[in-house]
Order: structure tokens, then sequence, then C-alpha cells
């Protein structure tokens, strides 16, 4: 998907729990899961595809498949996690399907079982995916209502900032304000500071970092749409990554040698 694809995908996103009785196609299954065997690549990283998820859950209606977003017991898997999964999920909305972040509405024991997860990784959430109704259901809209009747902007996830953020940074995080959360928490705490962007969330050991991996995403997409391209380091500071001049040599050297 090109960029601007992403940012339509955001624009579009919207949690859906109410899908169509029928299930997914199984040529859609196979893109899903070739894109889930790329994320597996990713070390600590271990995305599972269930082919029928409906045993796992009650409040959802219809057929659905699902991913189970599991990893090592560590902050870096969770929020790779949380990037990798919203990759994901934002490719399959672009597509026309319905998705959910899931991380307490459904049964966990129940899906520890159905994706036979291996005794040292953790199941940190799951994510839906099916083809959703054309109408948001009664319990959509309740749920919608009561976890969205204040939005927090992102100026409110600012701990610090010194001035004014350049326009990629300030697109970009018009796009974290987009991004899921659980309960709409948005728990990621931002520092700009000397022209420096960083980042942290409290309680990393928790699904507070998928939710950072998540806005990290976002905010890459933003700032890749304003001429920015970046990435985040180990440290979670922001760093920009300028176009390199490819050097030539000069065609005018002979550089053979003679015996």
């Amino acid at each position: 998907m090109t960029n601007e694809e992403y940012i339509r995908a955001i624009e579009l996103r919207r949690s859906r729990r109410a899908y169509l009785s029928r299930p997914l196609g199984e040529d859609i299954k196979n893109v899903i899961r070739e894109m889930v065997d790329a994320v597996n690549e990713t070390e600590g990283v271990h995305f599972i595809f269930i082919d029928d998820a409906t045993p796992a859950f009650r409040i959802f209606s219809g057929k659905f498949s699902m991913i189970a977003v599991c990893g090592k017991d560590t902050q870096k898997a969770r929020e790779d996690c949380g990037y990798l999964g919203e990759s994901i999920m934002l490719q399959c909305v672009y597509h026309g399907l319905g998705t959910c972040w899931v991380a307490g509405t459904y049964n966990e024991n129940k899906a520890y079982e159905m994706a036979d997860i291996p005794k040292d990784e953790r199941l940190f959430c799951v994510i839906t995916v099916g083809y959703p109704k054309e109408k948001l259901s009664t319990i959509e809209k309740t749920m919608y209502n009561a976890t969205h009747k204040k939005n927090k902007s992102y100026q409110d996830m600012f701990e610090a900032c010194d001035e004014k953020l350049p326009e990629a940074y300030a697109y970009g995080m018009k796009l974290v304000e987009m991004a899921p959360s659980a309960v709409n928490r948005r728990p990621v705490k931002f520092r700009y500071e000397k022209g420096i962007l960083s980042a942290r969330v409290e309680e990393p050991y928790s699904d507070k970092s998928i939710d950072f991996g998540i806005a990290k995403l976002h905010f890459l997409i933003g700032a890749r749409a304003k001429g920015v391209n970046g990435r985040w380091n180990y440290e979670n500071i922001f760093e920009e990554i300028k176009p390199q001049r490819i050097k030539f040599n000069n065609i005018n050297e002979d550089n053979t040698s003679e015996d």
C-alpha cells in the first residue's frame, strides 16, 4: 500500500463488532496469512491466524476470523505487536473489511486454546477481521458513545513542548489522535524539546505499549505524508532519516593496474 492509502484507511477505520453471517473468502484468508507470516519474521513477535474466531466472543455477531497478537513478555515485543498489527489492520480496512482491536471483551482462555500459544509467549490481545454489516449495531453505537465522550487532542498528549511543532510533526500527531486505543485512553506521553521528539508510556509491561506501537505507526505515516521520513529508535526518540546523496567514483580515474 502507498502512504496515501494508509491515510485513507486511517480515515475509514472504525471498530466493528457486527459482521455478516458469511465467513471470509479463502483468497482473503490466504492474503492475511501471508501478512501474518511476514510479521512473524520480527524477533519476539508471534501472530497466529484463527479461521473461525466466533467461539471466543459473546458480544460480537456474525462470522469472523481473528489474529492472535502474541509475543515475548517484553516492552519492545508489545510495541512491535501494536505497530505491526495496526499495519495489517489498515490494509484490511482499505480493502473493505471490518476490524477491531480487542483486549478484554473475549474469552482469553478459549483464545489460548484455539491459538495453541507456546508457554513462553503472552497473548496480548486479538484483532478480529470479517465482512462488516452496512450499519452499526446497537452494541457498536453504545460502546462507541461510551468510550468517545471526550477525545484527547494531541496537544493534551504532550508533557512538554518548548516550541511550535514542525508541520510534518503536527500532521503526524493529528493521525495519532485518530489511532485506536483501549477504551480511547490514549496513554502515550510525548515531549518536544530543543527540536527532539520523544515519547513514553507509564506501565510499559502492559497493553499500553500496544497502544504505543500503534501511535508510532500513525505518526510515521503522517510525517511521511509531509515529506519527513524517520524512525523511532530504541530510546523512543524520533529520528529523521535524511536523503543520502549517491557518490560516484571519478569516471576518468583509471583504477586498473598492470603487472
